[in-house]
């Protein structure tokens, strides 16, 4: 699987995607809280390669607070995946749910191999 990932950068450091391939669709899972799905891009570029993005802000810092802890991450992240041939990269679909971002890409019917019987003459 890691063989099909693509020059992958993150400033997140749980930005993490799975990848899961049903008998029908590529499908894709990303765990992104607290972004809206205005602040999350999927794009399917030349070569099939799917590229997801987005920005995390920064929370606005006061004068007078003191950070006590901070573990949560800002900043961008961007995940880039090559995709088989069997992708049909015009059918895409996307959507965001409670923080969860699931891109669907559809397969190509895989056609079964017609066995022809050649009659031997002679």
């Amino acid at each position: 699987m890691s063989g099909n990932t693509v020059g992958e950068t993150s400033a997140f450091a749980n930005t993490r995607v799975d990848w899961k391939e049903t008998l029908v669709a590529h499908v894709f899972k990303a765990d992104l809280p607290g972004l809206k799905k205005e602040e999350v891009k999927v794009e399917v570029e030349e070569g099939r390669v799917l590229q997801i993005s987005g920005e995390r802000s920064k929370e606005q810092e006061e004068k007078n607070d003191k950070w006590h802890r901070v573990e949560r991450s800002s900043g961008k992240f961007l995940c880039r995946f090559r995709l088989p041939e069997d992708a049909k990269t015009d059918e895409v679909k996307a959507s965001m749910e409670n923080g969860v971002l699931t891109v669907t890409v559809p397969k190509e019917e895989v056609k079964k191999a017609e066995v022809k019987a050649i009659e031997i003459s002679g």
